[in-house]
């Protein structure tokens, strides 16, 4: 009998894993190394290949704010459930008192509040969104290093044994949960780094291994910010720490093509008067001068997505300035850099783009 040997190829994902992150890289900009991680952890779980008596994958996302931390967990939660809201979030500065942990696991019987209170923390919690063929949760601890020590006691416990105690003594499993926490810290000396690089301050070389170069001193002063504020015990509880980049204006431009997107197909499918609009290029320029903030990232240009086309076209359609069917230009006047919006009456195209 001969014998014969066949190269196997680890890094080739599996179906399921490859079309999440084509998924994934439609709707998150400029976090490529942070998509990667992710889904390799995915890939772990449907392979299951994930460790017994553990979360699927305890994940530490690092990074400015506005860098899309929470915006990544939410697309995941899109990708696999069809709807953002599969997340089940904690705002960790709301947890910094010990009688605000009952809010998380419920009230120990005989204190008040012990029947009447649901805990946010709970078997049917985790498992709202499960389904025949996808039986996993994701949970979302934001802003983690404002915890205060009755919160971290509790996350310790289920980040290492995936189980945690209720109000009222009964085990919640977390062995099917996705467990991830956002935190900011670093983001002041990522920002010293970055700002040449993306285009807030004077250009330098741009080529492969300067990028490169500049992802691993990032990663590099975001892991060391981790591991200077968390304890030990915290730290070796992790699967990963992803450190995000910061947005610059190539990739803020990008989100804002995706935003307008979005609120064109919210316009198109949740709204009595559905209507088409375009923004000429002066209009996009316009916005993203209005929406760059190299401090805030995304979330400064989505506040100014918000300010100067939804409230506007919100008015428009409260006063039936525009109708169903009606094709809307967006422009901005070269003097006063206001946005002017023109109505073009007539059947619009659903496949019509967010811009011009």
């Amino acid at each position: 009998m001969v014998r014969t040997e066949c190269r196997l190829d680890p890094r080739r994902p599996g179906g399921q894993t490859q079309a999440l992150e084509t998924r994934l890289r439609r709707l998150i900009v400029g976090q490529d190394e942070a998509i990667r991680q992710i889904v390799s952890l995915y890939q772990t779980y449907v392979a299951g290949m994930s460790c017994p008596g553990r979360p699927l994958g305890n994940v530490l996302l690092l990074g400015p704010t506005g860098s899309g931390k929470t915006r990544l967990v939410e697309a995941l939660a899109d990708s696999l459930f069809g709807t953002e809201d599969a997340v089940l979030k904690i705002d960790c500065a709301e947890y910094q008192h010990g009688h605000e942990i009952a809010k998380l696991t419920g009230a120990p019987p005989g204190y008040l509040g012990h029947r009447e209170t649901r805990p946010i923390l709970c078997d049917e919690a985790l498992r709202r969104y499960h389904t025949e063929s996808r039986k996993l949760s994701l949970v979302l601890f934001d802003e983690i290093e404002k915890a205060g020590p009755p919160l971290w006691n509790l996350l310790l416990e289920i980040l290492d044994k995936a189980t945690l105690m209720s109000g009222d003594n009964r085990k919640v499993d977390f062995s099917g949960t996705f467990i991830f926490m956002t935190s900011n810290l670093g983001a002041v000396e990522m920002e010293t780094v970055i700002r040449p690089r993306w285009g807030f301050g004077p250009a330098i070389t741009q080529s492969l291994d300067d990028i490169q170069l500049v992802y691993r001193k990032l990663s590099s002063i975001g892991i060391e910010a981790a591991r200077k504020r968390f304890s030990p015990e915290f730290v070796n509880r992790l699967d990963a720490m992803v450190v995000f980049n910061p947005l610059g204006k190539s990739e803020l431009r990008q989100i804002a093509e995706i935003e307008l997107r979005r609120i064109q197909d919210r316009i198109m499918t949740s709204h009595a008067t559905p209507f088409a609009f375009t923004l000429t290029s002066a209009a996009l320029e316009q916005l993203l001068v209005e929406g760059t903030d190299a401090r805030y990232g995304a979330r400064h240009l989505r506040r100014a997505i918000e300010r100067l086309l939804v409230q506007p076209m919100s008015n428009l359609i409260a006063t039936q300035q525009v109708r169903r069917g009606d094709s809307v230009t967006i422009d901005s006047e070269p003097n006063t850099k206001q946005m002017i919006f023109l109505r073009e009456t007539g059947n619009y195209h659903r496949s019509s783009t967010a811009h011009g």
